[in-house]
């Protein structure tokens, strides 16, 4: 048995709801999380006590259940994705579990919304979409964090071309992930890492 189905093995098992929308996504091709890294945003949240989350890039709403079944009473997090016939699936979701009061789903690009965003002194900001625009993102998501807040990227890895020999053959989405790797690890605003969580997972905390 290798270390990640050992580590698997011995957790619990997620949300019922959670295992729904984890096949389904499966099912119908849609990108999600992997499960490791959604056990990662819920600690996140728990530990934090996050009471408001941004997340750019919703498909089904899978990251968005692992972190809102985390939330304290109070919190909120407030989800992009122009893509609504996705994101009325990740309503459904959401309802089931008792927490679309605590989630808006607002259908826009990220790079619509980002430069008039009204939240600020956010907790998370929680990167997984257009990976050409990731560095647009940072750029734009930083600012609206508190001191101490997290940024966290998925995808960082990209399926393991992140880290192979530069070719000619790379697509659009290896070199703007390889880009922004060296942007975000020397980002002065940020005490920035990845880890290699799920498809490589970026975590950077606001210390300017």
């Amino acid at each position: 048995m290798g270390e990640l189905e050992y580590l698997e093995r011995i957790q619990h098992e997620p949300h019922p709801l959670v295992l729904e929308l984890e096949q389904l996504g499966q099912r119908d091709g849609i990108p999600i999380v992997a499960r490791s890294t959604g056990r990662f945003l819920s600690t996140l949240v728990h530990a934090m006590q996050a009471n408001r989350i941004l997340e750019l890039g919703t498909a089904y709403g899978y990251s968005t259940l692992w972190m809102a079944l985390a939330l304290p009473p109070a919190g909120r997090i407030w989800t992009v994705d122009p893509d609504r016939g996705r994101t009325a699936i990740a309503a459904r979701f959401l309802a089931r579990a008792g927490k679309a009061q605590a989630v808006d789903i607002v259908n826009q690009p990220a790079l619509d919304i980002l430069p008039t965003f009204p939240q600020r002194n956010l907790d998370i900001v929680f990167i997984d979409a257009v990976k050409t625009e990731y560095e647009a993102y940072l750029e734009l998501a930083v600012p609206l964090l508190k001191r101490s807040g997290l940024v966290i990227v998925d995808n960082l890895l990209w399926h393991g071309q992140a880290a192979a020999d530069p070719s000619p053959a790379d697509s659009a989405e290896t070199k703007a992930i390889r880009a922004f790797n060296r942007v975000f690890l020397s980002d002065s605003r940020l005490d920035a890492t990845i880890l290699p969580l799920g498809d490589g997972t970026g975590v950077g905390a606001r210390v300017l």
